[in-house]
């Protein structure tokens, strides 16, 4: 395990950054190319680990993948993998792949690392089945997945009770297969970038505000212009935010609805917001962000805004520190079953820091005192842990050590040279 100790530069920050592709909308563009037969090319895959672990997956099923270019024989033409396939840490890749597997003729083992093969799969198991797709979990509800070698797969009409995007996703693409038109509904609050992309491309529908409809049949092969990860460019926003007079301009970033609950906190909390969109990928529009520090003040942040920014919930924690009075976040249980239990890795945190924070079963509660000082965090393993301890650093009275830094690869390899090149 490795530790990296930062300073803070004690100055404005004035950059525009270019942050590497969007993690999800990297996920979803190999697996759509790797669904549909014939040559797709995508462009701006993020960088991470993560997105590597589905690139190595869809080669494990035969698919080309050289350079920009996808290569795919169609899921129907799949190969027979000679080993169980190596999700890494990688959630997304290991959920999303289990439901274009599961209906499919071939029978594959999906693994991941000691982290990952904690984390609850067991949501998978009725929304695959309704589809008379294959999947078995271990006792405890985690991996190794067994999916595939389903005969005959059906319509279903299922409903979760967890605005889960990846969930959805994957009966989404279990759904492709099946014999007719299915739906899935679920609460509000999730990232809709699956529906989106399978509406453009004439396989569904929305029902309603949170139904929607898939109709099954092949894919055809498609250009992916993925753009910045706005997941990556909150740790430059979070930066600004809490220094008035810093600002930074990330170019290029997906601004998806369901992907903007951190800039709407931001907002809330009385960051300048700029943000204008200038195209499209798939039906996610994108476009420019300009994010610029100004006095902050505590919010509270449950309900949808929880699903929108789940993964950037450790990094408000730290805005909440350098904002007037208390920052607030509750409904927030799925942290408890992240990479870590982000709900005690980020009170770890800051305690660590001489933050002053309190947990709940749900989220947390943060007092807005002003400043942190130096001394030393535990990443435990967990890329957003690691990356909010950064921006804490940068910021700190004294300088910050963070073990286990290198997990930031997971997401984003340059994390630390480009938070240390844009002063």
């Amino acid at each position: 395990m490795l530790s990296r100790t930062i300073t803070n530069p004690e100055r404005e920050l004035k950059a525009a950054v270019q942050v590497p592709g969007d993690k999800s909308l990297s996920h979803r563009s190999l697996l759509f190319a790797a669904i549909a037969e014939g040559d797709s090319y995508v462009t701006g895959l993020g960088t991470g680990d993560d997105v590597a672990s589905t690139v190595s997956a869809i080669r494990a099923l035969g698919v080309r993948v050289d350079g920009n270019l996808v290569r795919s024989p169609g899921r129907a033409g799949w190969s027979q993998p000679r080993e169980p396939i190596d999700c890494g840490n990688s959630g997304t890749t290991i959920r999303l792949l289990a439901g274009a597997l599961a209906t499919s003729s071939i029978s594959v083992t999906l693994v991941g690392d000691e982290s990952l093969s904690m984390r609850p799969m067991g949501r998978l198991v009725e929304p695959l089945r309704s589809l008379g797709g294959h999947i078995e979990v271990s006792e405890r509800g985690t991996a190794p997945l067994h999916v595939g070698g389903a005969s005959a797969p059906h319509a279903a009409n299922f409903s979760i009770d967890v605005a889960s995007a990846q969930v959805r996703s994957s009966f989404e693409l279990a759904a492709l297969a099946s014999s007719g038109p299915s739906t899935i509904d679920s609460p509000g609050g999730f990232r809709d970038h699956t529906e989106r992309w399978l509406e453009a491309a004439g396989r569904g529908s929305w029902s309603s505000d949170t139904m929607f409809r898939i109709d099954p049949g092949p894919l055809a092969p498609a250009r992916y212009d993925v753009p910045g990860d706005p997941s990556s460019a909150a740790y430059l926003w979070a930066l600004a935010a809490i220094q008035p007079g810093s600002e930074v301009l990330t170019p290029g970033i997906s601004l998806n609805p369901g992907r903007l609950g951190f800039l709407e906190i931001l907002g809330k909390m009385g960051a300048g917001i700029e943000a204008a969109v200038t195209g499209s990928v798939g039906g996610d529009p994108i476009g420019d962000v300009k994010v610029s520090g100004q006095a902050l003040r505590g919010v509270d942040v449950g309900g949808d805004l929880v699903a929108s920014a789940l993964d950037e919930l450790p990094l408000v924690a730290v805005i909440g520190v350098f904002a007037e009075g208390i920052t607030q976040v509750s409904g927030a249980e799925e942290l408890r079953v992240k990479e870590s239990d982000r709900i005690d890795a980020t009170t770890a945190m800051l305690r660590a820091l001489d933050g002053g924070v309190e947990p709940s079963n749900d989220g947390f509660a943060v007092v807005g005192t002003g400043s942190l000082s130096g001394g030393t965090v535990d990443s435990r393993g967990d890329h957003r842990i690691a990356m909010a301890a950064t921006v804490a650093a940068l910021r700190a009275d004294g300088p910050v050590e963070i073990f286990g830094a290198e997990c930031a690869a997971v997401s984003w390899p340059d994390f630390y040279d480009t938070m240390e090149s844009v002063w």
